[in-house]
């Protein structure tokens, strides 16, 4: 068997072994011990307010006894609906040490996507900010919630049912020591997918599961050192990559967790990152391009000298990102891979060792992979062709909540499918082709929208670029592409398909192009191709009504 002998071992970094030892641990754990290493060292940076790991401590033992008071039993859910906060790293914790699992929902959601969220989880305690869109009391009354916390009041009204946050902070501060005992096999986290190939669904992530990725990702950061790091968490914790490569993270090294609510605002970001001087950046690809190209940055006036090492996923990182900010910091930028079926990381380059352009990287200590035939999933292909990507490791979910058939289908003798169709070299590094379920059928041939993306990313007026199928008015699938053109740049549908014919086979180049000044995005920085999908059908109906 080809993965068996897992050629990747030989390019790791050499501090990094083929396998660790992962303790059996839960997230209460590992926060407790950071706590009583490193009490009186800065444990979180929010809005230039310092708290120390013996504070977040104490406040989210205030949120344990308040949930557990309520009558919060261990396994029932929590939803947090609050960006990158000081508040959200307290509520994380403290619902854990009540024994409750974390449901975050990304608090810009819309009315009807957290009822439908908060009904589908069961979610019976709500923790929100005061200034959230939408009503949450009507979404009380078709769930299960029966209370809620309100960080800061306005323009929410509170009624009788609600608490503030100063109240319970107030209120709780003086009480028994935590008493439950939670397990590693214990859910931890209720982790919805960003939706971007259909119905979302619900991840259960176990304690383990997170423990044994933040214990993966320290031993593979070779350049940093416990203690003294300060983690640059700038992605959404909601979502389980900020959750565990952010701040998770963050607490298992002792390090600092500084805190950035709104990323897009480049000065107030990157003077974070010359303030406190950050050294762990776990990012997105559309983040580094823009922190590149921005003119402060160009002038010289931020001094990002201080990162050592930024793990770039959510989407394919282009080269020209990597080598242009590696020489603006001087710091490493590597690629990575996960999901949020194996919460959060299986793949990633090596910090120090060799980058291979356009490869995930290798599998992390402790993670087996395959490519197998896309038809049966059961025959393991050979170097260098295509398939899916499955993973076994011990970060794999326990499965979907409620939907036993899917969890069939996507974890099999714990294997995990995970739908990514990919290829592995004779080294052992890995390459994403595309969805499995995002292929475009052109002729009868089998098309990947990453494999042109990545074509019109060379292209040299283009900043961004994404590739779908669509039927075209001959009944025919064809390869739709939408691109924004970089700031003060122009260019032509006929200059973009002779650019792309030169690289690719003539069925590949795209049939349709449509410039954008944007393109919609999930909160970790995902390109949604379902929504310009959804978008052009759209279009197409209105423009045949006013032809009509």
């Amino acid at each position: 068997m080809v993965a068996e002998n897992k050629p990747w071992l030989s390019h790791y970094d050499k501090t990094v072994p083929s396998e660790i030892d992962i303790p059996n641990h839960t997230l209460v754990d590992l926060f407790n011990q950071a706590a009583a290493q490193y009490s009186d060292h800065i444990g979180v940076i929010h809005n230039g307010v310092e708290y120390t790991y013996k504070e977040i401590d104490d406040w989210s033992n205030r949120m344990a006894r308040f949930l557990i008071a309520q009558g919060l039993e261990k396994g029932e859910r929590v939803g947090i609906l609050l960006p990158n906060t000081v508040e959200f790293v307290i509520s994380y914790y403290g619902i854990l040490k009540a024994g409750g699992v974390v449901m975050a929902i990304n608090p810009s959601s819309r009315q009807p996507e957290i009822e439908n969220l908060a009904r589908e989880s069961g979610t019976k305690i709500i923790i929100f900010s005061g200034s959230i869109d939408g009503d949450i009391k009507d979404i009380q009354n078709n769930t299960d919630i029966n209370l809620c916390v309100v960080v800061g009041q306005k323009p929410y009204h509170l009624t009788d049912c609600d608490l503030t946050w100063e109240k319970l902070m107030a209120e709780y501060q003086k009480g028994d020591a935590i008493q439950r005992i939670i397990l590693p096999d214990d859910p931890a986290v209720f982790q919805y997918s960003g939706g971007t190939t259909g119905t979302p669904k619900c991840a259960i992530g176990l304690h383990r599961n997170l423990v044994a990725n933040v214990h993966q990702f320290e031993t593979w950061l070779v350049n940093t050192e416990r203690g003294k790091e300060t983690v640059l968490v700038a992605i959404p914790v909601y979502h389980v990559y900020g959750m565990v490569l952010g701040m998770n993270l963050a607490v298992k090294m002792g390090a600092k967790m500084l805190l950035i609510e709104n990323p897009r605002n480049l000065d107030s970001l990157l003077g974070a990152i010359q303030d406190y001087q950050a050294t762990i950046f776990p990012g997105v690809p559309s983040l580094y391009a823009a922190i590149n190209h921005y003119p402060s940055v160009l002038a010289g006036k931020y001094d990002l000298s201080s990162i050592k090492a930024c793990i770039s996923g959510s989407a394919t990182l282009p080269q020209r990102v990597k080598q242009d900010f590696e020489e603006l910091t001087k710091g490493h930028l590597v690629e990575g891979y996960g999901l949020s079926e194996a919460p959060t990381a299986t793949h990633c380059n090596p910090i120090l060792g060799e980058n291979k352009p356009g490869s995930i990287g290798l599998p992390l200590p402790n993670v087996s992979c395959k490519i197998v035939d896309l038809e049966t999933g059961k025959c393991e292909l050979p170097a260098g062709e295509e398939g899916e990507l499955i993973i076994k490791g011990p970060q794999v979910m326990q499965g979907y909540h409620l939907r036993p058939e899917e969890t069939a289908l996507a974890v099999r003798d714990g294997w995990l499918f995970t739908g990514d169709v990919a290829k592995m070299d004779a080294d052992g590094y890995f390459y994403l082709v595309d969805r499995k379920k995002d292929v475009i059928k052109v002729g009868g041939f089998q098309v990947w929208p990453n494999e042109i993306e990545s074509v019109l990313m060379q292209h040299p007026q283009i900043r961004e670029a994404a590739v779908a199928g669509v039927i075209s008015e001959e009944e025919a699938e064809v390869a739709k592409a939408w691109v924004v053109l970089r700031e003060g740049e122009s260019s032509t549908i006929e200059d973009i398909q002779s650019f792309c014919d030169k690289s690719l086979t003539r069925y590949k180049v795209p049939k349709l192009i449509e410039f954008r000044e944007s393109l919609p995005r999930t909160g970790v920085g995902k390109i949604l191709r379902r929504v310009l999908v959804a978008e052009h059908y759209a279009n197409s109906v209105a423009k045949k009504k006013a032809a009509d």
